[in-house]
């Protein structure tokens, strides 16, 4: 996008990304208080748009042929609009200015902003000052949306991927194929509004059904700021940013790639910091509710509907009561008081009555507050959520009851004979055949049948399993540190079915110590740091290896250090938060006649709206569910066809060649010049450069267990140096030291990263430039290099069968194509007879055969 700006009016001109379709949006800056926004929802080529700018700026000039007074000046470039906003002045847009690219799923990309420009709209001619002005947009700024923010142009971030996946997989005769203009076609190829393209049997092969879907507001933080503009814009300017936490890593199966992908949707109903925000409100929503999602996907294949995609969701959230902590005055612990009697459960009732409706049956609940104490505190949660637990199963069918495990984390990690992580892996096995996970496809590729295998849940689907049903919610009493670590150990079984699913291991087993579950702690600690700091102002204090009884003695200063962190923010930073979350919320709106938001003493009642009016129709206490969510569990009710939820679903037909939703066409140009820092922009952490040992001749499978002494450097050294290593690796591409002969000779074992190809591949010390470019002794070490695991110069043997043409007719040209090698009789056959052992037809034996074999088993067994 690209902001211009006249004396009376903005103009936002957005293009894709193969810059061919352009809209523009008209911003009136006359008008002092009020917004005024035209969009002509035209289509506009590039010749077009340049004849528009050029006519705009004519126009605006102020005198006419005079060339040195621009009436049309190019105020910001951004890549998104975050929303609107106004305090007690004009409107203000928020732009984002610069972002970066943190994942990939299916080839949609997932985007961090890294910087936002705020412009106030009205021009200064019209503009009404206010003394109050000023402070609210520092309050306003005080959330920072170059922290945790995340967004993407054609993947809805609010919804898991089931949700997402499962759209498209419904029957035909649910859709109901609108009659569409003239219009409404060209606006449905101006973006992709699917996830993915599918045909129906039996239709035409030209059309091709693009799903617009409505977003989950829960997860959404601008929904508010967007919520003026959205019925007047196209969709198209629309852009939803959750907030939270994303990360992905590429795990390495022997040079196959598999990445592993962990988004965390933080929830903007009754958010806020960590004593100021506890409990629930009066509609269900509790305190710091996050759902964290773990996508595993093979990477080798991206398209949604030829690829293997994998997911897996739990929630954490605060003991849906109404309770609270006392912090008038300053300490560690401040005492737990319950707010409100509620002997009906009728606030727990409203959360677990948004759980049925997304996630379906089983509700499995992981209550770790602790059991004894020598003065009542944690305790007096579990004394309350267990009899409301009770009441709401009491009037739901037994087979759809919501599942409660308390377990005191805290004092079995002080036994020294109890191991805390084998414990929660038997309560996370438990979890995951029950609740299933969602895999799209219906083939699984299970090496051999495993037992436990055939006892995983899920929606009656393929072979008894299908898509996930129910949820895990784990909670502590703040939902960090403990609940962190709960929520890797039932990651980590669930990650194991998943690969397992997928065909890359022989049993759904991980251990720890190897290259994939450090790979796989490692993201889910950056996750739970990052929520610790979102909600807690400090990072974790007690992380896995805590509990694994492993973490080194430097580790316990760094745990004093995040406690006082943690209770300095506590006490002086998360008051001046919590009002910045309300402002930018819009949970608080500025307004002449309201008192200032520094002058609440409180902001009970912006967070509880229901308390401020009489209900008319008080929901039952024993039908205490939504209408329709019984009827279909242990099916989430939002992922039901039904008429309700499709209305939430807009399906347009569009044209299958078109290249808006066409991936390759949109985002691949292969004759343009580009830079390589935005093709390849995803630092990924690497399992065999960061975590396989840089020894030669270790087993490169990131399922073997390593002992400590053969991990290389820390996974903390690796981290540090991410950045350091990725500035080294652009230094030597730009200007290559030249090598010296202990360089080319050293083999030792103190390798650095860049001696580690992507590929899991340790890099041979003579690479194949210095095999051609240098002579001596470096090529026959190369040879030697090559000729032991080929049986023969490799090199060589290519470069005498390979047989360049030029491209084109152009004698200057560098581009050369590769003729196909001849192939001998013997291959032919050999690799016939491997096609055909692969698809069951084993070839009979020869003679030859038959005494190989006979004298490998003479070898071997006699």
């Amino acid at each position: 996008m690209v902001l211009y700006e006249t004396r009376a009016r903005y103009f936002l001109v957005g293009t894709n990304q193969a810059q061919t379709k352009h809209r523009v949006l008209k911003i009136d800056r006359t008008e002092p208080k009020d917004l005024v926004i035209i969009d002509d929802k035209h289509v506009y080529s590039q010749q077009e748009v340049r004849e528009l700018l050029g006519r705009l700026d004519l126009g605006n000039r102020t005198k006419i042929g005079q060339k040195g007074s621009s009436g049309l000046s190019r105020a910001v470039s951004a890549f998104g609009i975050v929303g609107f906003v106004r305090f007690l002045e004009g409107y203000y847009i928020v732009l984002i200015t610069k972002r970066r690219k943190m994942a990939d799923i299916g080839g949609h990309s997932i985007y961090k902003i890294e910087d936002t420009s705020m412009i106030y709209i009205p021009n200064d001619s019209v503009r009404v000052t206010h003394p109050d002005e000023a402070r609210y947009v520092r309050i306003f700024q005080n959330v920072d949306l170059s922290s945790n923010f995340y967004f993407s142009y054609s993947y809805d971030l609010s919804h898991s991927l089931q949700y997402n996946l499962t759209l498209l997989q419904r029957p035909y005769e649910l859709w109901s194929t609108p009659e569409t203009s003239a219009e409404e076609e060209v606006q449905t190829q101006s973006k992709q509004d699917s996830f993915d393209i599918f045909e129906e049997e039996g239709l035409p092969t030209q059309v091709v059904y693009g799903i617009q879907n409505e977003p989950y507001y829960k997860y959404v933080w601008n929904g508010k700021l967007l919520e003026r503009v959205k019925d007047i814009v196209h969709h198209d300017w629309l852009m939803y940013i959750i907030h939270g936490f994303c990360g992905q890593s590429k795990l390495l199966i022997y040079g196959r790639p598999v990445h592993i992908t962990l988004i965390a949707r933080r929830s903007s109903k009754f958010a806020g910091t960590r004593f100021l925000k506890r409990g629930a409100n009066c509609e269900g929503d509790v305190a710091n509710e996050v759902e964290t999602e773990q996508i595993v996907h093979d990477a080798s294949v991206m398209s949604f509907t030829a690829g293997s995609y994998s997911s897996y969701v739990q929630v954490r959230g605060s003991v849906p009561l109404y309770w609270s902590q006392d912090i008038s005055t300053m300490m560690p612990k401040p005492p737990i008081r319950l707010d409100q009697a509620d002997p009906y459960a009728h606030v727990a009732g409203l959360h677990f009555d948004q759980m049925l409706q997304r996630f379906g049956s089983p509700i499995i609940i992981l209550n770790l507050v602790k059991k004894r104490e020598k003065r009542k505190h944690e305790k007096i949660l579990s004394e309350e959520l267990y009899p409301a637990v009770t009441n709401l199963n009491q009037f739901l069918p037994p087979e759809n009851s919501i599942d409660y495990i308390a377990w005191d984390m805290a004092r079995y990690t002080k036994s020294k004979l109890c191991n805390v992580l084998d414990r929660l892996s038997m309560i996370a096995e438990n979890v995951v055949k029950r609740t299933g996970f969602f895999i799209n496809r219906s083939d699984f590729y299970c090496i051999r049948p495993c037992p436990s295998w055939h006892t995983v849940g899920g929606a009656p689907g393929v072979r008894g399993r299908g898509p996930s049903t129910g949820v895990l919610r784990t909670n502590c009493v703040d939902c960090l540190d403990r609940t962190n670590t709960a929520q890797f150990m039932v990651g980590k079984c669930a990650l194991a079915y998943q690969l397992y699913a997928l065909g890359m291991i022989d049993k759904p087993k991980l251990q720890f110590d190897t290259d994939c579950v450090r790979l796989f702690e490692e993201l889910y600690e950056d996750h739970g740091d990052t929520l610790s700091l979102q909600y807690g102002g400090s990072q974790l204090v007690h992380r896995v290896k805590t509990y694994r009884k492993i973490a080194p003695w430097t580790q316990h200063s760094k745990d004093i250090m995040q406690t006082l962190s943690r209770y300095y923010s506590n006490a002086f930073s998360d008051a001046d938060r919590q009002d910045a979350i309300n402002l930018f919320l819009q949970v608080y709106q500025p307004s002449e006649a309201k008192p200032h938001l520094w002058e609440l003493p409180t902001d009970f009642y912006l967070h509880q709206r229901n308390t401020m009016a009489l209900l008319q129709d008080r929901r039952s206490y024993t039908l205490w569910w939504s209408d329709g969510i019984l009827s279909y569990l242990p099916v989430a009710y939002d992922e039901v066809p039904c008429e309700e939820t499709m209305k939430k679903v807009k399906v347009k037909s569009v044209n299958r060649f078109d290249e808006s939703i066409d991936i390759y066409t949109e985002f691949f140009k292969p004759y343009e010049i580009t830079s390589f820092d935005d093709t390849f922009c995803i630092a990924m952490t690497n399992s065999a450069r960061e975590f396989m040992p840089k020894t030669v001749g270790v087993d490169p499978s990131p399922f073997t267990v390593r002992k400590p002494e053969e991990t290389g450097k820390s996974v903390l050294a690796n981290k540090s140096s991410k950045e350091e290593t990725l500035l080294q690796r652009k230094t030597a591409a730009s200007a290559p030291p030249p090598p010296s002969e202990e360089a080319i000779s050293s083999t030792s074992e103190d390798d650095s990263e860049e001696d580690r190809d992507d590929d899991g591949s340790v890099s041979q010390r003579s690479t194949p430039i210095k095999l051609l470019t240098e002579s001596g002794e470096s090529t026959r070490t190369g040879e030697q290099s090559v000729k032991e695991p080929y049986g023969l110069n490799l090199l060589m043997h290519v470069l005498a069968n390979l047989k360049l043409g030029p491209v084109s007719s152009f004698p200057e040209d560098s581009v050369y194509a590769v003729s196909l090698p001849q192939v001998d009789r013997d291959s032919r056959d050999e690799f016939e007879s491997h096609v055909m052992m692969g698809q069951g037809q084993v070839r009979l034996l020869c003679r030859d055969d038959m005494l190989m074999y006979r004298e490998y088993v003479k070898n071997r067994y006699m």
